[in-house]
């Protein structure tokens, strides 16, 4: 496979499907050799071998990014394997055990501490483990998934306060790094048909038609990489 990020190196979190899963083949679609990092065993050396059997080249590297020291290995595992890391998608997020609508006076803190530890102090490790390789080899490019939970509020308050931090954490990165050949940037999905958003409907059921109403265009979007160019 060949592409524009013909044999660059890209990391992608949370690789095992949804969001993930799509970034990584899009990543290897284009050329680039892609480290598929997950929790999720099974699903995430399946996102490898697909990536494989379409002519790329993929490993998987299992890491809880809420784990420094798994964080650390990761990125270590990268540049051994591959030589350098050029490209970082921190997308891993979970919507957290709590069941789905708690009200935000009941929110149990164990739920608050999972949700925030994968989801933004799993973007922060991720960050500084990436940022301190790309310094060392002149630069590089980071992309994070935030939410557009990030933007507005409704979406349950931990998941929301986590994507907020996320948004501010790119924004802090952006800034500092700039002039040192390291670009970091986010993206904030309304409502995609992931495994974590089917788990959601799956619970509350009654909360799908409204969201859905809610997109401009009139349906929830998909993780797929689209077939169609963007325009023309």
């Amino acid at each position: 496979m060949a592409g524009k990020l013909d044999r660059r190196v890209a990391l992608v979190t949370g690789a095992a499907s949804g969001i993930g899963r799509s970034s990584a083949l899009a990543f290897a679609e284009d050329g680039a050799r892609v480290v598929v990092a997950d929790v999720v065993d099974e699903q995430g050396r399946e996102t490898v071998d697909r990536i494989e059997a379409a002519g790329g080249e993929a490993i998987y590297v299992r890491a809880d990014v809420s784990r420094r020291a798994d964080v650390e290995r990761l990125v270590r595992t990268a540049v051994e394997t591959f030589g350098r890391l050029d490209c970082a998608h921190n997308n891993a997020g979970i919507e957290g055990a709590a069941p789905v609508g708690t009200e935000f006076h009941t929110y149990p803190e164990e739920s608050w501490e999972q949700v925030l530890g994968v989801n933004l102090k799993g973007v922060w490790l991720c960050m500084q483990a990436e940022i301190a390789q790309m310094l060392t080899q002149g630069g590089g490019t980071i992309v994070n998934t935030a939410s557009v939970a990030g933007l507005v509020g409704g979406f349950g308050g931990a998941y929301s306060a986590s994507k907020h931090g996320v948004v501010g954490l790119t924004k802090v990165a952006a800034l500092e790094y700039a002039t040192r050949g390291i670009r970091v940037n986010a993206v904030c999905p309304g409502v995609i048909r992931t495994p974590m958003v089917e788990r959601v409907f799956a619970r509350r059921p009654e909360v799908e038609q409204p969201l859905n109403a809610g997109h401009p265009v009139g349906r929830f979007g998909r993780p797929e990489r689209s077939p169609q160019p963007w325009c023309g």
